[in-house]
C-alpha cells in the first residue's frame, strides 16, 4: 500500500471515499472498520480517521469497532450528505430546469442541493430576481450582477445551512415569483413527503408563493415514502426527473402532471 493510500490520499480521494462510506452504510445500516477498508481499499486506521470526521459531522453513528447509519431524518437533512449524493443526477435536472426560466422572470429556490445546482447556472439568464433561504445559494449569487438577490432569513439551522422557523414562513408568504423550484426527500407516484415537519411548512410556503411549481427529483427519491405529506404530485405544474428514474414510474407519474426527463 502506496504512503498516499495508507495516509487518505489527496482532500478529493478523501471526499469521494467518505461518500462512497456513507452511501455503503446506509444502504447496509452498520459496517465494521474492517470491512470498510476492504471496500475502499485504505488501511484500517484510516477508515477509523474517515468515521471519526463523519461522526463529528453527524452523518454516521460510530461504536466499538464498526459504524451505524444515522436515522433517516438525520442523514437525509444533513446538508454535508445531501452536497455529495447523486451530484450527476442532480447537475443534469439542474440543465433541464435551466430552460423554463428567462431573463426577467422572478424565482424562489428551497434549500435543497438540487436547487443549488440550478441557482449554479442563473448568472449566464441575467436579469433576474431570486429569493432563497438556502445559504449556499446566497453564497453562490451574491456577487453576480444584474441579479436581485432576495435572502429569506429566520432561524439558521446548522444541519441544512438554511434559515427557517416563523421568520422564515412570513417572509416566503410576503412574495410571489413567476416559478418556484423545490425538492423533497421521497415521493410515489401520488404524493411528495419529507421527514421533517418544519422544513414541509417551508417548502409549502414557497410552493403557495409561486405562480408555477417545478418540483426537483432525482431517481433515488422514489418510489419512497418519508413521515410527512408534502403534497400531491397534481399540485406541481411540472415535475423534472433524471434518466435513471424506471419507465413505468413515469408514466404512472404523467397521469398526475407534466413530468420531463433530463438527461445525464
Amino acid at each position: 500500500m502506496s504512503s498516499e493510500t495508507s495516509s487518505g490520499g489527496s482532500a478529493r480521494s478523501r471526499t469521494l471515499r467518505q461518500q462512497r462510506i456513507t452511501d455503503y452504510v446506509v444502504h447496509k445500516g452498520s459496517a465494521s472498520a474492517a470491512e470498510l477498508a476492504e471496500l475502499t481499499g485504505v488501511s484500517v486506521m484510516t477508515i477509523h480517521r474517515d468515521l471519526d470526521e463523519l461522526a463529528r459531522r453527524g452523518l454516521l453513528r460510530k461504536f466499538r469497532g464498526g459504524v451505524s447509519a444515522q436515522p433517516s431524518t438525520v442523514f437525509e437533512s444533513n446538508a454535508e450528505y445531501r452536497l455529495g449524493a447523486h451530484v450527476e443526477a442532480k447537475a443534469a435536472i439542474a440543465r433541464r430546469a435551466m430552460t423554463h426560466v428567462e431573463p426577467g422572470m422572478s424565482v424562489l429556490l428551497d434549500d435543497s442541493t438540487t436547487a443549488l445546482a440550478l441557482a449554479k447556472l442563473l448568472p449566464d439568464l441575467v436579469p433576474l430576481t431570486v429569493a432563497t433561504n438556502y445559504l449556499r445559494t446566497i453564497e453562490v449569487l451574491k456577487n453576480v450582477e444584474d441579479l436581485r438577490l432576495i435572502c429569506i432569513g429566520g432561524d439558521y439551522s446548522f444541519i441544512h445551512d438554511s434559515f427557517l422557523g416563523m421568520p422564515c414562513l412570513e417572509a416566503v408568504e410576503r412574495i410571489t415569483v413567476d416559478v418556484t423550484f423545490v425538492s423533497t426527500s421521497a415521493m410515489n407516484t401520488e404524493l411528495t413527503f419529507h421527514q421533517e415537519p418544519e422544513l414541509v411548512m417551508v417548502k409549502r410556503a414557497m410552493l403557495a408563493s409561486g405562480e408555477r411549481k417545478v418540483l426537483l427529483m432525482d431517481s433515488s427519491k422514489l418510489p419512497r415514502t418519508a413521515l410527512h405529506r408534502l403534497a400531491p404530485v397534481a399540485d406541481f405544474d411540472l415535475l423534472i426527473v433524471d434518466a435513471d428514474t424506471p419507465d413505468h414510474l413515469v408514466e404512472e407519474l404523467r397521469n398526475r402532471t407534466e413530468v420531463e426527463v433530463a438527461l445525464w
